[in-house]
Parts: structure tokens; sequence; C-alpha cells
């Protein structure tokens, strides 16, 4: 692979997941127990073999340089690298004006490198995908432009997503960015093609369509631009994502995606994790999720007094390292590291992340509690709605969200 370039788009401002993005760009929001959501398609990359990429940044940008510089060094010496690339201001005076834009002022990185294929990929999405099989459709198609595609009900592909018409051939013929009536995948009613916002170009192709867009007066934008121009004149076809495999210990198993957008679909992917056969396996060892590691000790737990139910548990759940449970009770939630879990509380449905202490008899629920919280004893979230509505951010679906630092 080295004749490509890899381009992550990780400059998104995320304001629907706020306040998870009140001091950090979308893709260094946490996620998992021990990840950042930039870490699963720097994995993804890695494990496929891709070892040049540039990560494109820039709003709120040091929290996640801060994590690039640390957790993701590769070999210079084999020209292998994951570069934090900050918003320079290389063709004017603009900061980046779309996702186009964004890799049209980074052109000189092309032609330093000066790769045969540039993948432009998303940083802010949750996926697990071996890229490779993208890339040999690509080039098996002779296509231009490759843009990887899931299916998705209409409901949720409308007003959302940019939806994909293609031939029998999968060459796309149509393209239309967040339409009010999607258009159905043929004998398949109920069901449209949507963009995952994953590209693949030949590196000619994407310096001049880049060119020419910056020329005109537009969003500079893949989806509302780009994609529905370049159908035009270039030869782009539809990867189905659905048919990609991730390798496995015994079995292959199926790609996974999910668009973490809004505080709603980030708390379900966290959801997805905690099954007892869960949608989303963190625990493929051929095909590693890989984060910096930290010096906490193993999580503890405590059994304090069973007579009074001091008895330290987590069920379906993910605990990290330093945590502690000591006589609380956990269920189908994740906890990130150094967190505490006092006596007689109980955390259900729950993302409690680093450093956070529930204090003694609290009961959470369905909620969302950021770094370094702290919870005094007796506090109820997540059960009654009004009262949490007064004092925190409540997701349309009821999820309750703390800020970083909250104290309560």
């Amino acid at each position: 692979m080295n004749n490509v370039l890899t381009m992550i788009l990780a400059g998104g401002e995320g304001t629907r997941l706020y306040p998870l993005t009140k001091d950090r760009a979308k893709p260094a929001v946490p996620f998992g127990g021990r990840y950042r959501v930039i870490d699963f398609v720097l994995s993804n990359f890695i494990n496929s073999g891709f070892y040049k990429i540039k990560v494109l940044t820039q709003f709120k940008s040091n929290s996640l340089i801060n994590h690039l510089s640390r957790a993701w060094t590769l070999s210079p010496f084999l020209n292998q690298y994951v570069d934090p690339v900050p918003a320079q201001m290389r063709v004017g005076k603009d900061w980046f004006k779309g996702t186009a834009d964004a890799v049209y002022q980074n052109l000189n990185l092309i032609f330093d490198e000066n790769p045969e294929y540039v993948n432009v990929f998303s940083g802010d999405h949750i996926y697990k995908m071996d890229v490779r099989q993208m890339m040999a459709f690509h080039i098996d198609a002779k296509a231009d432009v490759t843009v990887a595609v899931i299916p998705k009900p209409v409901k949720e592909a409308a007003l959302t997503f940019g939806v994909v018409e293609v031939d029998k051939n999968f060459r796309i013929i149509g393209f239309e960015e967040k339409p009010k009536k999607p258009k159905q995948i043929p004998g398949k009613p109920g069901m449209a093609l949507v963009s995952m916002g994953n590209y693949i170009f030949n590196a000619n192709v994407i310096v001049e369509v880049l060119e020419r867009d910056a020329l005109k007066d537009t969003s500079h934008d893949f989806g509302k631009t780009i994609i529905p121009q370049v159908i035009k004149t270039h030869k782009v076809y539809a990867y189905d994502f659905n048919k990609n495999e991730i390798a496995g210990l015994t079995e292959p198993e199926r790609g996974y995606w999910r668009d973490i957008g809004s505080i709603d679909s980030y708390w379900q992917a966290n959801m997805d994790l905690v099954a007892v056969t869960p949608v989303f396996n963190l625990y493929n060892s051929a095909w590693p999720i890989r984060v910096q590691y930290t010096s906490s000790p193993p999580a503890k737990f405590v059994f304090a007094d069973k007579k009074h139910s001091r008895i330290g548990i987590a069920t379906d759940s993910l605990v990290s390292e330093g945590s502690i449970i000591s006589g609380g009770q956990v269920n189908r939630s994740i906890l990130f590291s150094d967190v505490r879990i006092n006596s007689y509380a109980q955390v259900t449905d729950s993302i409690i992340m680093d450093g956070v202490n529930i204090g003694r008899y609290c009961r959470i629920k369905n909620a969302i509690i950021d770094k370094g919280s702290i919870i005094s004893p007796n506090t109820v979230i997540g059960y009654k709605i009004e009262d949490d509505k007064k004092r925190f951010m409540v997701s349309s679906s009821g999820i309750v969200v703390l800020q970083k630092g909250t104290m309560i």
C-alpha cells in the first residue's frame, strides 16, 4: 500500500454531540471505555496495511492532537506515520469551508507524497472495516472514484445522509445530499443506499476536481458538490459495505458502521458493546482496536458487607483499569478508567467517563457523565426526566448528559 495516501477528516465541530464537544473535537470524544472516536478509523487503516495517514484537524483540536502524538507513533524509518495536520490557511485566510475544501487546502500533502490513490475517510464515525477490500473493488472496477455505501431504511436516511442511486453494475448514476424523499433501492422497498462519507480517489482525479471546485462558488463539500458533479464526468462506483468482512480468530465477522452524530446515536453505539453477543465486538484479537495504554492499576470489585448488599457487582458491562466498584452495582454500562462507584449506588444503562466518583446511594440510569465529575451521595439521575431537564442537557430519547467536571 505504499502508493496510497490516507487523509482523515477530523475537523468536525460536532455541535449535536454537545456538551461532549464543549472542550474537544468530535473525533476526540471518548468512546467504549478506553478509546477516542478517532482510534477506530485509524485502527481500520493500520490493520488493513495502510501506514501513510494525515489527520486533518480544525475545531478545538488540542485534545485530539495530544492524543495522536502520544498514542499513534509509527515508524518514520519505514516512512510510516499518523500526522496531525492543523488548519494552516495555506491558500487564503479562511478556515475549512467544507470537507472538500479541507483536502483542497492541503493538496501540498498529495503533491509531496505523489501517491497513485488517495483515501478520504471520515474521522468521526464508529466503524470496523477492512479497507483493502474497498481498494480492491476500486481497482477491479477501474473506477476514478469509489464511495462506500450501506443500506438504510428510507425514514432513517431522509434529511440525514447522502443517498446514492446506482445501475446494475453499482456505478453511481445519481446522488442527493440529505433528500426529503430518498430514492429506494430497486427490489428493496423501504431501503436506500446511503453514503458513509468514505471515498477512494485516483490521485490525479482528486487534484483535478478539487482545483476546479475551488474556482466556483459552492459549499466545497464532498457530499453536497463534489460527488454530484464528478459522477457526470468520471467513473464513480459504489462499494457495498455489507460485503465487507473482518478477519476473525475462527471465522470472519461482518463490518460495523454507525454515525454517532447525536447524543442518542452515540449512547446507542456504546450500548452495542455491552451485550452478551455484541453487535460490535471489541474482543477480536485478529482485528485489534489500538489505543494508548495507561499506568492505572487493574479494576477492583469490593465485597464489603453481604448482609447489607454492599457487594461490588458489574453485569453486562465494560469496566476499565483503575476503576473501583466499592459495594455498588453496575448493569449494562461502560466505566472508563479510574471511576469509583461507592456503596449502595446503582448505575444502569450509562456511560461513566474517566475519574468520575459516584457517591453512596446514588441511582443513575440512561446517563452520560463526562470526565472528572463528582456526584454526591443520594443523587438521582435519569428517573425523573422533567427534573433532570432543569439541571442538565437531556436528549430527545431521554439520555441525560453531564458535562466535564460537573459537581453535584
